[in-house]
């Protein structure tokens, strides 16, 4: 049994923890420690270093709690530190086979105890690993109903509406997204009637609401949420949720053009995760490298990815990096290589990936797997029609339009790409907004409606000049700079003799003439490089020469270049 002294410490260290006052509530556990060491003060001081930052007092108290528990016999006591372990092993130290190992532990201990609240403190953990870390939503999602259930049965509100909000967040990665965020926002109804009391749970549900609302791009509700959790964590100190959510604002700013506020947000987010939750990092930097590219600064973008490691944003990243540099091959594998990880029940994660591949395979100028982009786009509408959130309807349409206009349906292609365009400027996400536009442009071109086309490409580059968005600009400039060329005037002897070259044949010649590529005159005539290299095969046929230099000259002599 506890000392007089020690039992009155304890007590003071509750009451200061109930309070919100950490550094009070650690002092007391340490004074109760110093009377005499026992389990409950152990994790009392715990709980009160975890709140402040303080990792190996976190550690070291926690495992001593642990064994000191297992060695009175209160398994149950045990088994709710292990889940503790578990997730700190996980924020701390990015140790995520400790963290299962941990689980497992408590797992066994509490089988074929009676339901407690250790019981859905379990099940909660694992469903956020299987959510978060396997991209499992169907055992997460089981996982969570353990969790409900069990809160219903023992009357602890706090874990039902924790296993709610994991509940929700699951169905809209599975793409139910609608009864997803039904569900989320009874959650979020709770807490602001004041309804949850325990301050970690209140939070992570918080946190739930925030990642499910990204999942799904549904920006408006994100935001919400984001200054909610902003002020709930500045108000009790809880510097790792204020971290993470900052991150997750950040994506928001970001998507809606803000990229200066989501710059402050993300280097600050990862500065203080660096120090609290070394573990956690790995998010905010691969959303920082997802910024970096998008303002074309690449080496820096490169070395976050790096950075990142295996963390979905900055596989998909580099993806996106490679279509910046016109490596479909190599996008369209990192994209193929984030789709296998993740099982098709896993719509909502699904849809960036399905999205670049699509663009690897099908966009202006790529010759790629077709077959394949089109069984993606499917999948990708699939998704979009569920989720039913304009980003996702807006994303589907261009792909579709893409795909329109690589099998040279233009007028498909048009309206497609006009729909992406009014979406996103409905989701106010003005950078996916204009990159639509120099799209929409290319079909506009190929239409001859050139003056719509340079209107296009005019309003997409007044919002990558705002952003600062260099290789945006750079390449919204190449297809101005196309379509404001005058025309060369054929001469006389050309439009007698041109030995049966259509208008686009000779188009191409023109090209081969100046040096470029097929890769280069494809890009140019927002084409494939396969429809190239057969106009090409077509003209030395017509013209019976062997050579591109050969059939150059032979245009000269013909009045053609």
């Amino acid at each position: 049994m506890a000392s007089s002294q020690s039992h009155t410490d304890l007590a003071a260290g509750r009451a200061a923890l109930e309070a919100g006052a950490w550094q009070q509530a650690q002092h007391a556990f340490a004074a109760a420690l110093a009377a005499e060491e026992t389990p409950e003060a152990l994790e009392g001081l715990g709980l009160s270093a975890w709140w402040l930052d303080l990792a190996d007092v976190v550690f070291d108290s926690r495992e001593r709690a642990y064994r000191a528990y297992r060695q009175r016999g209160d398994l149950v006591a045990a088994a709710r530190v292990a889940v503790w372990i578990a997730w700190d092993s996980a924020a701390f130290r990015g140790e995520e086979g400790v963290a299962n190992g941990w689980l497992q532990r408590a797992r066994r201990l509490l089988a074929g105890r009676p339901d407690s609240a250790e019981h859905a403190f379990l099940a909660e953990r694992a469903a956020v690993f299987a959510l978060l870390d396997e991209g499992d939503p169907e055992a997460a999602e089981a996982l969570a109903e353990e969790a409900i259930r069990i809160g219903q049965a023992i009357g602890a509100t706090d874990h039902e509406m924790v296993g709610r909000a994991l509940h929700g967040f699951a169905r809209v990665t599975m793409g139910r997204v609608t009864e997803g965020l039904r569900e989320l926002d009874e959650v979020s109804a709770a807490i602001l009637a004041g309804e949850l009391s325990d301050r970690v749970l209140i939070g992570v549900a918080g946190c739930y609401l925030i990642a499910a609302c990204d999942r799904a791009r549904d920006h408006g509700r994100a935001i919400q949420w984001c200054d909610r959790i902003k002020q709930y964590s500045r108000k009790w100190g809880l510097k790792p949720l204020f971290a993470v959510c900052r991150t997750q604002y950040a994506s928001v700013c970001m998507s809606r053009g803000a990229w200066d506020e989501a710059e402050r947000e993300l280097t600050d987010a990862c500065d203080e995760l660096a120090i609290c939750r070394p573990g956690m990092t790995t998010d905010g930097l691969a959303r920082l490298g997802e910024l970096r590219r998008r303002q074309g600064r690449v080496d820096e973008a490169a070395s976050l990815f790096e950075r990142s490691g295996g963390h979905p944003i900055a596989l998909l990243g580099r993806a996106a990096m490679a279509l910046d540099q016109s490596d479909s091959r190599l996008a369209a594998e990192l994209a193929e290589r984030h789709l296998r990880r993740l099982p098709a029940k896993n719509r909502t994660e699904r849809a960036a990936a399905l999205e670049l591949l699509i663009r690897a395979h099908a966009g202006p100028g790529r010759d790629g797997d077709r077959d394949r982009a089109r069984d993606a786009l499917d999948e990708l509408r699939t998704i979009a029609a569920g989720a039913a959130t304009s980003p996702l309807l807006a994303s589907a349409s261009q792909a579709a339009g893409l795909m329109a206009l690589a099998s040279g349906d233009l007028d498909v292609a048009r309206r497609e790409l006009e729909d992406a365009v009014d979406l996103f400027e409905k989701s106010a996400a003005p950078f996916e907004a204009s990159r639509a536009r120099v799209d929409l442009a290319c079909v506009l071109e190929r239409l001859g409606r050139t003056d719509a086309a340079v209107i296009e490409v005019d309003r997409a580059l007044e919002v990558f000049m705002r952003l600062a968005a260099r290789l945006e600009i750079a390449a919204a400039e190449a297809v101005r700079e196309r379509l404001i060329a005058p025309a060369p005037a054929a001469p006389v002897s050309a439009a007698r003799d041109a030995n049966g070259l259509t208008p686009r044949e000779v188009e191409v010649l023109r090209l081969v003439s100046t040096g470029l590529s097929n890769h280069a005159i494809a890009d140019r005539l927002c084409i494939s490089e396969h429809t190239v290299h057969r106009h090409i095969a077509n003209l030395l046929s017509k013209f019976d020469v062997p050579s591109r230099s050969a059939a150059v000259a032979h245009a000269a002599r013909l009045g053609l270049i």
